[in-house]
């Protein structure tokens, strides 16, 4: 299990599940400060033909943040035969307005509200 956490958010990455998690609120400075859970999304995608990133207790990611999902979601893109499934919450709003940007970035993603 590989951790990043800082004081209102966690990103976990649990290998065994083929799972990434993110939880809190992510308001980091800029791609710069993002680097290392861009870092831990490519190890588990680089991991994993079958990828799941869990959102579903991710309150706030702002644009840097969103900025950082949708390379990530590019780069996974360009990888031939991987899948990538999100799980988001109708709960949080910005994920609703946002996510669905994801699936026009890559068409095969599998977007799942919860």
């Amino acid at each position: 299990m590989h951790q990043i956490t800082g004081e209102s958010f966690g990103v976990t990455y649990d290998p065994a599940q083929s799972l990434v998690s993110l939880s809190g609120t992510l308001r980091l400075n800029g791609l710069g400060e993002y680097e290392p859970v861009a870092q831990l999304l490519r190890q588990a995608l680089s991991d994993n033909e079958i990828l799941t990133l869990d959102l579903r207790t991710l309150d706030f990611l702002n644009s840097s943040g969103i900025a950082m999902l949708s390379k990530f979601v590019i780069e996974a893109r360009q990888r031939q035969g991987g899948c990538v499934t999100v799980l988001a919450s109708r709960a949080i709003t910005w994920q609703g307005r946002s996510l669905v940007n994801l699936q026009r970035l890559m068409p095969t993603l599998v977007l799942d509200f919860q």
